[in-house]
């Protein structure tokens, strides 16, 4: 396993750092003002088992604890997305396999105020081309519901196949929802993801 963590990475305006305890105020700020738009297509826990205990909601350093300690188990890379120096979003590479499959799954939320100026497809891009070229991972997911439009336009940007659905896959703002997977390996991307998508933003150099 070549597990690189942590990591920062970088194109232009947009940065992909480790999460961390000191960026509560702005994660929580950030978050705040997003409520209505990422609530859809927010995870849940779903409803205990009759007489089990309710699972209450992490704080926000229960999860930052939790999110390090995967990371250092080589099975998460728990990112924040900053634009031009602000905290706007999260991204998250989660259930990375390694051995006979070498693979992982991108997760991201981002700010409502900068969507629609490339945050999210570089994000994307960045964490994929490092979990390919940096850590040598073979194949990469995203899951995402039908519904959300502007997510799936993310991966229509960047090439990511489309694969089929997963019913009830996850369990996402208060119920089992369906998911499209969209997915990528290594060798469709030999040059990266990244370069990929900056070649073919409109006024990009050819």
């Amino acid at each position: 396993m070549n597990h690189i963590w942590p990591v920062t990475l970088a194109a232009g305006d947009v940065v992909l750092r480790p999460i961390r305890m000191r960026d509560q105020a702005a994660w929580r700020e950030v978050n705040r003002r997003n409520r209505d738009w990422l609530r859809p297509w927010e995870a849940t826990v779903p409803p205990p088992a009759p007489g089990a205990p309710p699972v209450p909601r992490p704080t926000y350093r229960q999860m930052v604890r939790h999110l390090r300690a995967e990371a250092n188990a080589g099975r998460m890379l728990p990112f924040v997305v900053e634009y031009r120096g602000r905290l706007a979003g999260q991204l998250t590479v989660a259930g990375i396999t390694w051995g006979s499959m070498c693979s992982g799954h991108v997760g991201y939320w981002v700010d409502r105020e900068v969507a629609g100026r490339g945050v999210t497809p570089t994000a994307v891009a960045l964490a994929v081309d490092h979990c390919f070229r940096g850590l040598g991972l073979h194949r990469m997911e995203v899951c995402i519901r039908p519904e959300n439009g502007p997510s799936r336009r993310v991966v229509e940007k960047l090439g990511f196949r489309e694969e089929g659905l997963r019913p009830r896959y996850l369990h996402i703002d208060g119920a089992w929802r369906d998911h499209l997977v969209f997915a990528l390996t290594a060798d469709e991307v030999p040059d990266g993801l990244l370069r990929r998508w900056q070649r073919s933003r409109p006024g990009a150099a050819r």
